[in-house]
């Protein structure tokens, strides 16, 4: 299997590895220093080497920081994993910290009266990071200092960095082959009078490349750098063990191959100006630039906006994956139907169950991220990962969320469904209702061209509101085409100010968590189009609406149909209809008669 179900926090250790980190700081001089989730790629998802939160405070969600002091160490945490982390940190040494409603510069500025120095490994953390904490603390007396790592340094038995094979995206499913990339975005760089750009993103060096690896587990990336020459030529700092012959061929003659080791000294001599993306680029990388004299403009990633921008064929390619991984969820959907009123069902099981159904498909080359499935107040977890010693019956009465997907060659796949086991809970049937009537609204929305997803964000949780609910995530996030299951630079949440455009993925996955009891949420992938011209509208005004991609039912049983609209009725009903009709000519006769039941109108 992919997934394992190790328990891989371990709070016992925190305590004597936080105790000799503080003792390293002090013969240091140091009075502080800052642990961050981040490698020098600043991916959501880190190799075992890079996972230096995990081991030192056995936190492992996948954002979150930890600023070490001598007598505190506070674990930065967002909504999504304020439950988790209690279970994961001895709360007698390490405090957890609500992010971002309490911020680090005025969480330090309390801490930290008299002032105080405070280290960072610059490879580890942003230019912009690093300077609104600066900003925080101007007058404060405390000082930030860029360091070695001092984690990296009691971390005796750290792993190697991956090394993981390099492959090629076939050109039918890249839409546009590596050289045409480079020389259009070369054009750009030098139509913006820039010579070169500094690429630290995995996940935008295997687009532009059209290239896929496996250093991190899910996320079919390669891990490197490169430099992006305004003439369209390249430098890639690589391990070379990662590259076939036929790699190399691939890449051809105008990418040029060098060792990570390389990157430094070859920054120095660039000519400039130099654009690097003053939010995913370390602080390293513009040191290394001024300390040369080399004259640097900030500016975003030149891959993120034609990354984000799928083509037709990567859409296309979308498709597919979606009609696969949905006709693998119906047999699952009816697999789990059937076999949980026996009793006996455990999480772990369902987890497996749902992997073989994928891996029946035959092109499964992994999942996306580590499959999310929690009965009763499991549920109220929202990143919950089941272990051996968490695993929790499925039980009458109660709701399970399952939130998965799959990485195949043509596409990434994310998806969630909260399912009913007999009889549940009127409040959960009503908080359930309220999220996929949130759900429902996103997927019929129409907007004009240039507003972003934190103008749209509120308009899932609408009925929520009204109930005095809501949900600590957002409400959606870019996904990639067979890359990173979380893309940027497009999100639909209170934190998204990137306007969304034509070709764009996103989630669409309201939710509502009650700890201790149970947990909902309800997610589709929705693709970003032109909308059609209506009677009456603005014909100067352009537009853009969602088309859903996923195609898999909804559990009719948790819905309050009376408290539907009649237009939300008329939506479910047409996408439980189409649903029957894309996904039935793919599944078995038995689970085609069970979603034939599934999708019969409410």
């Amino acid at each position: 299997m992919f997934q394992s179900f190790e328990t891989t926090a371990r709070p016992e250790q925190g305590p004597p590895r936080l105790g000799a980190l503080r003792k390293l700081l002090s013969g240091a001089g140091l009075d502080g220093f800052i642990v961050p989730r981040a490698d020098a790629h600043q991916g959501e998802y880190v190799a075992p080497a890079d996972a230096r939160l995990a081991w030192l405070t056995g936190f492992t969600g996948s954002a979150g920081f930890c600023i070490v002091l001598p007598d505190i160490a506070g674990v930065f945490i967002d909504g999504r994993y304020r439950t988790q982390v209690k279970a994961q940190v001895d709360l007698g040494h390490f405090r957890p910290v609500p992010w971002p409603d309490v911020k680090p510069g005025a969480w330090l500025k309390e801490q930290l009266p008299a002032g105080g120095q405070v280290g960072f490994d610059p490879w580890l953390h942003t230019k912009k990071d690093i300077a609104e904490l600066e900003t925080s603390l101007e007058g404060s007396g405390i000082t930030l200092c860029a360091t070695d790592n001092f984690v990296d340094a009691i971390w005796t038995d750290r792993p190697q960095p991956p090394l993981g094979p390099v492959t090629v995206q076939p050109l039918d499913l890249a839409g546009e082959s590596a050289e045409a990339k480079r020389i259009r975005l070369g054009a750009e760089l030098a139509a913006a009078g820039q010579d070169a750009a500094v690429l630290t993103l995995p996940d935008s060096i295997s687009w532009l490349l059209n290239i896929r690896g496996s250093d991190i587990e899910r996320n079919p990336v390669v891990q490197a750098f490169a430099v992006l020459h305004a003439t369209g030529r390249m430098t890639l700092f690589i391990a070379p063990e990662k590259l076939s012959d036929a790699v190399r061929a691939h890449l051809g003659p105008d990418v040029t191959l060098r060792p990570p080791a390389a990157l430094a000294p070859a920054l120095r001599t660039l000519a400039g100006p130099v654009r690097v993306d003053r939010s995913t680029a370390p602080l390293q990388i513009a040191q290394e630039l001024e300390e040369a004299g080399i004259t640097i403009t900030w500016g975003a990633d030149p891959c993120l906006m034609p990354k984000a921008r799928k083509n037709a064929a990567e859409i296309a390619g979308m498709e597919e994956a979606h009609l696969r991984d949905g006709a693998a969820m119906v047999e699952f959907l009816a697999w789990l139907d059937a076999e949980a009123p026996k009793g006996g069902l455990t999480e772990i099981d369902v987890v497996r169950a749902l992997e073989g159904f994928r891996r029946a498909t035959n092109v499964l080359k992994e999942i996306s991220f580590e499959t999310i499935c929690g009965t009763g107040p499991n549920g109220a977890i929202m990143h919950y990962r089941v272990t051996e010693e968490t695993n929790r019956p499925l039980r009458q009465g109660e709701i399970v969320v399952v939130d998965s997907g799959g990485q195949y060659v043509d596409g990434t796949t994310d998806i969630t469904r909260t399912v009913a086991i007999g009889p549940v809970d009127p409040e959960a049937k009503a908080a359930f209702t309220r999220v996929l009537q949130g759900m429902i609204a996103i997927s019929r929305l129409r907007w004009p061209k240039g507003i972003a997803g934190a103008h749209l964000d509120s308009i899932a949780r609408y009925n929520l509101w009204l109930a005095g609910q809501d949900f600590d995530h957002g409400t959606g996030h870019g996904v990639g085409c067979y890359l990173s299951v979380h893309e940027g630079p497009q999100r639909l949440a209170r934190t998204g100010d990137v306007p969304f455009e034509a070709g764009m993925i996103l989630s669409n996955e309201p939710g509502y968590y009650r700890e201790g009891a149970f947990g909902i949420r309800i997610e589709n992938l929705v693709l970003v189009e032109e909308a059609a011209a209506l009677p009456g509208g603005d014909a100067q005004r352009r537009m853009l609406d969602f088309r859903t991609l996923t195609f898999v039912p909804i559990d009719r049983r948790l819905i309050d149909a009376s408290a539907l609209t009649e237009a939300e009725r008329t939506w479910l009903n047409a996408y439980h209809a189409e649903t029957a009709a894309r996904i039935g000519p793919h599944v078995s006769a038995p689970a085609r008669d069970w979603l034939a039941a599934a999708t019969a109108p409410v």
